[in-house]
């Protein structure tokens, strides 16, 4: 289950909105025979090119798999149907699929052909695995990915704005690969209008990258690099209902997707902003700032991972900026607590992923 595991993670940013699956085929001796892992959307599925990879030696084998079989029609045919076809005799599985349409029917199914069945197998790390895939069919919102840069005394910039560069050349790179693999970075106009960037992937990575600025009342500048590039580089500026309709035409006419809330406050607007990219099918949303958006976001428990930048660096002031603003919480019991997934040195920088812990 380690190796399938290990495989999966081969089709990360290439399988979404699907989630990442990898299996191994043992022989009735309980030899590995076959290999394979889900390695972009549409294409054939882990199970089936595993079984592909072992041919007639699977007969009579274990299939070991991260994420129970498909038994509906997609894309692609159903894996329970390739499993039964290769005479399998013992399914092993990471977790059950938490699709609405999945749901422990291809296990159920496998179990009425006569087959054995082993589920929960290291299922914690299954379940990581496909943690955006689950989001996305259980909650119909993308993965929530909180990203910053920050001095060793929690500033993101110093108090007259300056902000390049607090982190080392590093972990920007970090930054870069990370963009390549999500659907979508959001920020807030405030970061725009301040920072001016660019927002891309460089080098592009494997999935096409769509800009989003929250923007309430359409302020965004026609000369920012967002709106000289949106004809080139897919750019959504998501307004509030009350945002100027003149405005918003031009942003158009100038290559933007306006998407207009109907929402009233802020936290609403960001709520309803996910549940329209889960509409698209965006699975991973990586969300750079500024500390307003970010505080809406953790406010309103949409937070499901940081990526956190340490420069061993020291700016002061009471008015530099934090990472995080909104309205925070009153009681230390009440924080937010991250579980630890790694923490790695990138050039000076400390670099720290965590998982939120839900209440």
């Amino acid at each position: 289950m380690e190796r399938a595991l290990e495989l999966a993670r081969r089709g990360e940013g290439h399988v979404e909105p699907n989630p990442m699956v990898g299996a191994v085929v043992l022989d009735a001796a309980g030899v590995p025979v076959g290999e394979g892992w889900h390695a972009h959307f549409g294409g054939p599925h882990a199970e089936v090119m595993a079984l592909k990879a072992a041919g007639a030696r699977a007969d009579g084998g274990t299939i070991v798999v991260t994420l129970e079989p498909c038994c509906h029609h997609g894309k692609t045919p159903p894996c329970t149907e390739a499993v039964l076809a290769a005479g399998i005799r013992r399914v092993v599985v990471g977790t059950v699929d938490p699709a609405s349409h999945a749901a422990g029917r291809g296990l159920a199914q496998l179990k009425a052909a006569g087959l054995e069945v082993v589920d929960g197998v290291t299922e914690a790390q299954a379940r990581k695995l496909i943690a955006p895939f689950a989001m996305l069919a259980t909650e119909g919102r993308p993965w929530v990915i909180a990203k910053w840069a920050m001095s060793l005394d929690g500033h993101i910039a110093t108090a007259r704005g300056e902000s390049r560069w607090i982190s080392s050349e590093a972990s920007r790179g970090m930054v870069h690969r990370l963009r390549g693999r999500v659907d979508a970075i959001l920020v807030g106009i405030g970061t725009v209008l301040a920072d001016d960037p660019l927002l891309t992937a460089r080098p592009p990575g494997p999935r096409p990258l769509l800009r989003i600025v929250l923007d309430s009342t359409g302020r965004l500048p026609l000369e920012s690099q967002l709106v000289r590039t949106a004809r080139t580089h897919a750019t959504l500026v998501a307004v509030g209902p009350s945002a100027d309709a003149h405005r918003l035409t031009v942003l158009r006419d100038a290559g933007c997707e306006v998407w207009q809330a109907t929402a009233t406050t802020v936290a609403e607007r960001a709520a309803e902003l996910l549940q329209e990219l889960g509409r698209r099918q965006l699975t991973n949303l990586l969300v750079e700032g500024g500390p307003t958006v970010l505080g809406t976001l953790f406010d309103a428990h949409l937070v499901d991972e940081v990526h956190a930048f340490v420069a061993p660096k020291i700016i002061g002031g009471l008015q530099a900026p934090a990472a995080v603003a909104g309205q925070g919480i009153a009681r230390m019991e009440n924080a937010p607590r991250l579980s630890i997934e790694s923490i790695e040195s990138l050039g000076d920088d400390c670099f720290i992923r965590g998982l939120v812990a839900r209440q």
